[in-house]
């Protein structure tokens, strides 16, 4: 036999037997298909924004076809629509979707809350509050150089009068913002609903916050004393509304003397 026959036989030989084993471990060692899982990813947001809870798009629709999640309600960026779909394949009731939008809790623009110094450096929120919490003279101030902006993958923020802003039409209410923002300053309320906000972070006792912002929240009380249905708390110096109490009677609004809380629907003046 020629040495070349020979080699020939040996290399195909060599690449059946290899053939059979990788054949026999693709079998072996297969990993099992949720097809439940697959088919609730498909009809998912695929924005993987992690406003569900979970780690993902992939996460989310792991969870619910274990039935380790049974809330089809959970992905923001889908809506009511993608919250029916998922219910059709688990066979579950859609239950009711609220739909909500991110809201910048801060008017401290740059007249309002002057700069305490002025900045060069890198243009990011993230990098300008690590130097004394950025060149606003409000530590809690939106500091407008647009972290949120970059990261919208809805392209629901914009900066205007150095400050951001956001698009309740636009908004998915994925929270991407929320986690970007380094001030903490980015809410979720609810969407076309008529409610009291309070646009304003500041954690500092009245005093320091009026010579910080004139529209800062003081924390006087006077929006507390003045609801009669128990929405408003002061905490941490400053006014919080309970959405799922208030009644947008706008008696908080009209005792506020800084006029930090206004009373807005948020989408339905467009």
């Amino acid at each position: 036999m020629s040495p070349i026959l020979l080699a020939v036989i040996i290399v195909s030989v060599t690449g059946i037997v290899l053939g059979l084993i990788l054949a026999v471990a693709s079998i072996v060692m297969a990993v099992p298909v949720d097809e439940k899982a697959e088919a609730i990813q498909e009809v998912l947001a695929g924005a993987n924004c992690g406003a569900c809870g979970y780690s993902g798009c992939a996460g989310y629709a792991g969870a619910l076809s274990k039935g380790d999640c049974t809330d089809c309600t959970l992905c923001a960026p889908g809506g009511a629509d993608c919250a029916a779909a998922i219910a059709e394949i688990m066979g579950l009731a859609a239950g009711e979707m609220k739909p909500m939008t991110a809201v910048v809790k801060c008017h401290g623009t740059a007249e309002k809350a002057p700069d305490a110094m002025n900045y060069v450096g890198d243009m990011s929120c993230k990098t300008a509050s690590q130097l004394f919490g950025g060149p606003k003279g409000c530590n809690y101030g939106c500091l407008g150089l647009g972290d949120c902006v970059k990261a919208c993958p809805y392209g629901a923020l914009s900066i205007v009068d150095g400050i951001a802003k956001v698009d309740p039409l636009a908004c998915k209410a994925c929270k991407v913002c929320v986690k970007t923002c380094p001030k903490g300053i980015i809410d979720i309320v609810p969407l076309f609903e008529q409610k009291a906000l309070n646009f304003c972070m500041n954690k500092d006792k009245g005093n320091l916050t009026s010579k910080q912002c004139s529209v800062g929240c003081i924390g006087c009380m006077k929006c507390v004393k003045v609801c009669e249905f128990d929405a408003v708390h002061v905490e941490d110096n400053k006014a919080v509304v309970d959405y799922d109490k208030c009644t947008a009677c706008g008696k908080c609004v009209e005792g506020c003397p800084k006029k930090c809380i206004e009373l807005v629907a948020l989408g339905c003046d467009k």
